[in-house]
């Protein structure tokens, strides 16, 4: 857990059991679309619910409608030509499940992700008006783009109140995790 996460114990009073098994139910939803995922070495979902608990948009990392075969999945190297890498071309899930999103408006909405959102995914996020944010790995966070994340959700959570916290999983979660991504933490 990075040092700077805010975060909820979920041994703690002021975490419910309703929320505790809301967040293992919703959290399970991301990885299902995780799942579903064709990037061959990082499947990410997200799944976004509004305060009345109802799923609104779902989502999961992709190339764009009608690139599907035409880009590579390569990882993004120092050595290696970024057109011929992922990096440029891939939708997150975060972005998608916002585009995908029903037509209810994601302000005041909760996302939950599998991994730690990227600087881009995070200023999406805080246009969106998301306000919380759970994500179960942060298997990045030495990379610059995810300090830079932390920054900017750091900084626009003193006017808009934006929460992040990783989700503290019981092993049924992490065994779904681990089915989807072996290298995550």
């Amino acid at each position: 857990m990075a040092s700077n996460d805010k975060m909820h114990d979920p041994s703690s009073s002021t975490q419910t059991r309703r929320q505790y098994e809301d967040d293992v139910y919703f959290m399970s939803v991301a990885l299902m679309f995780a799942k579903k995922s064709p990037d061959p070495s990082t499947k990410v979902g997200a799944c976004i619910v509004n305060e009345g608990g109802k799923i609104v948009g779902v989502g999961f990392n992709k190339m764009p409608d009608g690139c599907e075969g035409k880009f590579p999945w390569k990882h993004d190297t120092e050595d290696e030509d970024p057109l011929n890498t992922k990096g440029m071309y891939v939708c997150h899930a975060e972005l998608n499940a916002i585009v995908n999103k029903t037509s209810v408006d994601v302000k005041g909405c909760t996302i939950y992700v599998t991994l730690f959102p990227c600087n881009e995914c995070a200023k999406l996020i805080v246009q969106s008006g998301i306000k919380n944010v759970v994500y179960l790995s942060n298997k990045h966070k030495e990379r610059n783009g995810t300090k830079a994340a932390f920054r900017i959700l750091d900084e626009a959570s003193t006017p808009k109140n934006i929460i992040y916290r990783q989700f503290e999983s019981k092993q049924d979660v992490r065994d779904l995790l681990d089915s989807i991504d072996p290298f995550a933490e």
